[in-house]
């Protein structure tokens, strides 16, 4: 078996791999940074990410970064044995390679817009109302689709929870936290709070009350 090492910070973009790991069951070793303090901008630390945030997972020395793609390898490593993941000639398995990507690349690209548009945390100077507005319609429109998906099926593969939804749910929380309504969707709520329900999800995300 590999030699895992995770470097993750609480609260941050490797939250949901921390849930992964657990999820997994995997022996990882989970090295908790101060990003505050800027550890991750520490020589040592960019030499693993050159981008210098988390997460960053490091395999028999060899590191890897971007959550998405970690957790994806993750799923092909250690998922399909484990019934949480789909194997590759199955046809489950374009449908949760497709639905991870679009939390992250779809969906988590109009995130980034909203926080840009409107959060507190972000220079008001680039705050701009009309273009807040906007990224939440788009969110509605793609969480529609998602509501749909849930309409058919139990969880996003079927009847069985999977990385997929551990994947995708994640990302949706984040967009919660964010301003994002979830309001009249009432499969999303339904679906995030079998996910709450968890020991992966308390692992990731602490003993803080789920935001739905």
């Amino acid at each position: 078996m590999p030699s895992l090492t995770l470097y993750a910070a609480p609260m941050s973009s490797a939250t949901p791999v921390v849930s992964a790991v657990a999820e997994l069951d995997v022996p990882c070793e989970i090295v908790m940074l101060d990003l505050a303090a800027g550890d991750q901008k520490r020589p040592e630390y960019l030499e693993l990410n050159p981008n210098g945030w988390v997460p960053t997972l490091v395999v028999d020395g060899t590191p890897m970064f971007e959550a998405v793609a970690i957790m994806q390898w993750l799923g092909d490593r250690y998922g399909v044995e484990r019934g949480l993941w789909p194997a590759a000639d199955a046809p489950e398995r374009l449908a949760a390679l497709s639905w991870t990507t679009w939390a992250y690349v779809s969906y988590g690209a109009l995130i980034t817009v909203l926080n840009f548009a409107q959060s507190p945390r972000v220079d008001a100077a680039l705050h701009h109302p009309p273009l807040a507005a906007e990224a939440q319609r788009r969110l509605g429109d793609l969480l529609d689709r998602l509501e749909a998906r849930l309409n058919e099926r139990a969880y996003l593969l079927g009847d069985a929870f999977s990385l997929a939804d551990l994947i995708v749910a994640s990302i949706v929380t984040y967009s919660v936290y964010c301003g994002v309504s979830l309001d009249g969707r009432a499969r999303i709520h339904e679906w995030l709070r079998a996910f709450y329900a968890r020991e992966s999800y308390r692992k990731g995300w602490g003993d803080a009350p789920p935001p739905v």
